[in-house]
């Protein structure tokens, strides 16, 4: 099985099994540039009488905030967003009682399945209307957001873009010319285990899952992401199929400005990764094993709270976006990674208009309960003297001996 190497238009989207954003096409559109004029000020007041189930007495924008968890300025975006594509097609979206439904009315509709992760019933009910027409909502509005909202989510386009997103990760805690963190998270879905096709998404802690890898910049924002390989695939097998690693391994991509760091010594642009991804002259990982010297242990420790905003940005986008929190139930595998793609974008959305219910959101770095850490055995023997580099540089040191301490012999393996 490989990745899909094209985006294709609508008509073929029900084909695709895969997503990588970097064979998306992207925007340099400023999102200011697309606010359009806000809707009439009684929109929530009379949609919200149309809510069944528990919502606060009022109708003021706090109550708006805690049933779609985005504040109404981001909600009047992204209706400017998708409103072209949802309004062009000609539809006879209607609630039980027939009355039409309006753009504001949809979009509604689709964060609301988005964000809750409810069954398309209970959306029904909750809204008054049929589960098809959710359903039929909720994938327009998926398409829509594909088409005009891409440009939230790219690799930094200019020198100085990454030469900021480099001094945020340094002031972390002291790595330099990091320009990424990755991380892979599961997906976990119903699937009828009669059906011998499905085995392939049975993953090593005897689930059905679709993995989702992202690389994040310090505001934990998604700067390059792959969904739809099946989660019986190890990390180190998912990034070597993803666009990234390609474009990496090409030098399309880490290649700028690289860092002086000794004598005959130079450090190019690179990425982190736990221990499931293989050390790599662009992708570093902690050190391994047991009797670490001192100095690996400190590399391994700024190299961990380094990596935690990968962590945290897959916790948030979980929690944020409930539809791929849990286990969904029966999923369209072909529709599920852009269902995914979608709610990145709209966690990149909510950080780039920085949206205020950020700040009322607790952090975590759990997004993976009950998945073990893999462990990848993978290396390039290069990345291994850079890397030993690179801890002498940050803790001050002259020698590799003065790395590995003057007991304990160089390992041959990450």
């Amino acid at each position: 099985m490989g990745p899909i190497r094209g985006f294709k238009r609508r008509k073929k989207a029900a084909d695709k099994k895969m997503v990588d954003h970097n064979v998306l096409p992207s925007s340099a559109t400023v999102a200011s540039s697309l606010l359009s004029q806000p809707q009439p000020l009684d929109w929530w007041d009379e949609f919200s009488k149309r809510i069944s189930g528990p919502l606060p007495q009022s109708k003021d924008s706090k109550s708006f905030e805690s049933f779609f968890r985005i504040s109404r300025k981001t909600f009047n975006y992204i209706c400017s967003l998708v409103k072209e594509d949802m309004m062009a097609r000609q539809s006879s979206f209607s609630d039980i009682n027939g009355k039409p439904l309006s753009l504001n009315d949809q979009v509604a509709v689709a964060l609301r399945r988005l964000s809750s992760g409810e069954s398309l019933s209970i959306i029904g009910d909750t809204f008054g209307m049929n589960q098809s027409t959710v359903s039929q909502i909720t994938w327009r509005f998926v398409e829509a957001m594909e088409e005009r909202g891409l440009h939230h989510l790219n690799w930094p386009s200019t020198e100085a873009e990454m030469e900021q997103i480099k001094s945020k990760f340094e002031k972390i805690r002291g790595l330099p010319n990091c320009c990424g963190a990755i991380d892979i998270t599961h997906v976990v879905m119903t699937l009828a285990t009669m059906d011998p096709s499905n085995n392939v998404w049975f993953d090593r802690e005897k689930n059905y899952s679709m993995i989702l890898q992202a690389v994040v910049d310090p505001e934990m924002r998604f700067r390059d992401v792959i969904a739809g390989w099946p989660g019986s695939l190890t990390d180190a097998i998912v990034l070597r199929s993803s666009g990234f690693y390609r474009l990496s391994e090409e030098g399309n991509r880490l290649n700028g400005k690289k860092l002086n760091i000794s004598e005959g010594m130079e450090v190019r642009e690179y990425i982190i990764g736990d221990a499931g991804f293989p050390l790599l002259p662009w992708l570093f990982t902690p050190y391994q094993g047991k009797g670490l010297s001192d100095l690996q242990i400190e590399f391994n420790k700024r190299h961990a709270a380094t990596r935690m905003v990968a962590q945290m940005s897959l916790a948030r986008l979980k929690g944020m976006w409930r539809i791929i929190h849990g286990v969904m139930w029966m999923p369209d595998k072909n529709r599920l990674p852009r269902i995914v793609l979608v709610c990145c974008l709209l966690h990149n959305i909510l950080i780039d208009l920085e949206d205020e219910v950020l700040d009322d959101m607790s952090l975590s770095h759990h997004h993976d309960t009950g998945y073990r850490r893999q462990n990848s055995e993978s290396f390039d023997q290069s990345a291994l003297v850079t890397r030993d580099k690179l801890c002498i540089y940050l803790t001050g040191k002259q020698t590799v001996e003065e790395l590995y301490g003057s007991t304990s012999t160089k390992p041959q393996i990450p």
